[in-house]
């Protein structure tokens, strides 16, 4: 089809044209930047935790008296959490995921380095803290009996500190030594002293929301026992079915244990519980973006019918001419469908520059990653589609206009 009676036409409405370009334009920039921010608010809420979530329960505990020896106590509810009925295994943490609070530390390759690597969440180790929380070793081995130590005995003031091992997560292992076996090899974190790599697991995600989808798995275990004033932490792991009957069952067994210690019953749940809640607010972002874009998607669509339903109207004479002279109705569809494909096409080349600077400046504001090439051919066939339907219904009743009526109407 010749397009240079198309641009004329065009050119004689240059106010209406250049309405409809800024308006696709604006939309494409704005949806390729929503469609990213979605896509990346939807990998937040489906990642790998690495934890046995759906075996998992988190009673918190907080003390209101002093105890002088909180590990003796601590080993005391641990004793009596195992022994319930239906547990498998429980452990004490000095942190949870799914909490907007962490313990992070940078970590160095060696002593003389003044920037850290990067920066890692540090969790506490029990006894049986892989198989309560159900991580997966790819490497290495777990703790032996000999290495963990009593925090109190780590942080006693005159002592220098020794953290002689550690279990790491798998990209963290590949960040601090890519392309290398991690195991045996050394790190400074914590101490003066090196922390030899004695294990990687696959997956064990931070609590809170720090740096990219990579950065949130840079996580590492030290063998130091934590006691039930650092946190609170106690996590049991039960049959899925049993979860809320062995939780009733681990409060009452611990306030059993002290009467100085209360429940803290709004952070006392099942891991899914802690995920779903944790995740409420990427959740909402992802469906108030989804219902904008809809809204920006059916806005320009109607943009481009009352565009188009104007221009028939006031084209019936040039209409009827063309019909008279022997433009089939096709010819005359694929007219307003091509008119309308290339001024979707300047507005999707110009929202595509505009999509780029609303992302770097989202990018300066809120650390925003960059956004992907793919969203941009994406947003293009997306507007293409929506406005070759808009334009369908104004341009089959064009092709429809008689000529014998086109003619009269004037």
């Amino acid at each position: 089809m010749d397009i240079r009676p198309i641009l004329s036409t065009l050119m004689r409405h240059k106010t209406a044209a250049s309405l409809i370009v800024a308006e696709i334009a604006l939309t494409c920039a704005i949806i390729c930047n929503a469609l990213f921010m979605i896509s990346d608010r939807l990998d937040q809420i489906r990642e790998v935790s690495g934890l046995a979530e759906n075996e998992l329960v988190r009673v918190q505990i907080t003390s209101i008296g002093s105890d002088a020896d909180q590990s003796a106590r601590t080993r005391t509810d641990l004793a009596s959490l195992r022994a319930l009925p239906g547990v498998k295994d429980a452990t004490i943490l000095n942190q949870v995921p799914f909490v907007n609070s962490s313990w992070n530390s940078g970590v160095r390759l060696n002593r003389e380095q003044q920037q850290s690597t990067l920066s890692a969440t540090t969790y506490m180790a029990e006894d049986q803290f892989i198989e309560t929380l159900g991580l997966k070793l790819v490497a290495g081995r777990d703790f032996t009996p000999d290495e963990f130590v009593e925090f109190e005995n780590f942080d006693l003031p005159g002592v220098s500190p020794l953290i002689p091992s550690a279990i790491i997560t798998r990209s963290m292992a590949e960040k601090l030594f890519p392309g290398e076996d991690a195991v045996g090899k050394t790190f400074y974190s914590w101490s003066e002293q090196p922390t030899r790599v004695i294990g990687v697991v696959e997956h064990l995600v931070r609590p809170s929301q720090m740096g990219g989808p990579t950065a949130r798995e840079y996580s590492m275990v030290f063998p130091l026992r934590p006691h039930y004033n650092l946190g609170g932490n106690y996590v049991i792991r039960t049959d899925p079915e049993r979860r809320a009957e062995v939780l009733e069952a681990a409060k009452a067994t611990l306030q059993a244990n002290g009467a100085d210690r209360i429940i803290l019953e709004e952070n006392t749940k099942t891991f899914e519980q802690l995920r779903h809640e944790y995740y409420q607010a990427p959740r909402a972002m992802a469906w108030l973006l989804g219902i904008v874009c809809v809204a920006l998607l059916l806005i320009t669509a109607l943009g481009i019918i009352g565009l188009a339903s104007f221009w028939v109207q006031q084209r019936t004479k040039q209409i009827g001419v063309r019909r008279a002279l022997g433009a089939t109705r096709g010819q005359i569809l694929r007219y307003f469908q091509t008119e309308n494909f290339l001024l979707a096409s300047i507005g999707i080349a110009l929202g595509m520059l505009l999509a780029f600077a609303i992302n770097q400046l989202l990018m300066g504001k809120y650390e925003m990653a960059r956004l992907p090439l793919l969203y941009l051919p994406a947003g293009a066939v997306l507007l293409w589609g929506l406005g070759q339907l808009a334009v369908f219904a104004p341009a089959r009743r064009a092709a429809s206009i008689p000529p014998a009526v086109a003619t009269r109407s004037v």
